[in-house]
């Protein structure tokens, strides 16, 4: 049977995840139906904002719904359909924060570095801690409920360092959004989708530092 300080944890992280997907959707949707002036798909937004940089070798590519994304293996920036060829605020802020990640790793920016050197250990871990921790339960052996949170504290140290990479695309986006004339009104607009966005890292960070607190205080019982 579920604990009473489980069942709060539950209830609070749910909280946090669907106020966070809510605010997320509401800013997207409202900034979909706003025009960009410039008249640029965001695509377009992509590579201009490359080529401001003198970026060179990063293919722009139409991925499938709710893929915006930058892969540094193949050096790619991938666009939802939205993104890809919407002529939006959400369009553009999106194209942009995605090339904010190209120019990162272009410039060798060391949190991106980080996040990357850990993501074999990440994947792992993800996937085999609550094993780890059931097995460790059901058998009663301590080592192994010790190994899972060590596992899972892995996981959330992931999502804390993700937490700079993304503000700092964006951070680049706004900038280069600031330099090509945009209107102020425009800007704002923009700001708020990448601020939305930067929430669901924030919540899922807070989410998994809330569940590990939990875990360690079950360790300390």
């Amino acid at each position: 049977m579920l604990s009473g300080s489980y069942l709060l944890l539950i209830a609070v992280t749910l909280v946090i995840g669907l106020g966070a997907t809510w605010y997320v959707n509401s800013q997207l949707k409202k900034y979909t139906k706003v025009p960009i002036s410039n008249g640029l798909t965001g695509a377009d937004a992509a590579r201009r904002m490359l080529a401001f940089y003198g970026i060179s070798g990063v293919e722009v590519r139409r991925g499938g719904h709710g893929q915006d994304f930058f892969d540094p293996r193949s050096n790619t920036v991938t666009l939802s359909p939205e993104a890809y060829d919407g002529r939006s605020i959400t369009a553009t802020a999106t194209a942009c924060h995605e090339v904010g990640h190209a120019y990162q790793y272009a410039e060798g920016y060391a949190p991106m570095k980080i996040r990357g050197a850990i993501v074999p250990a990440v994947n792992l871990a993800s996937n085999a801690w609550i094993f780890l921790l059931m097995l460790g339960i059901i058998m009663n052996i301590a080592q192994l409920t010790t190994l899972a949170v060590i596992m899972y504290a892995v996981v959330v140290v992931f999502q804390l360092v993700t937490l700079p990479v993304e503000f700092n695309a964006s951070s680049r986006a706004m900038t280069y959004m600031n330099t090509i004339g945009l209107p102020q009104a425009e800007q704002g607009g923009a700001y708020a989708v990448l601020r939305a966005c930067a929430l669901t890292y924030v919540a899922a960070a807070l989410t998994s530092i809330l569940q590990l607190l939990w875990l360690l205080g079950q360790q300390r019982d």
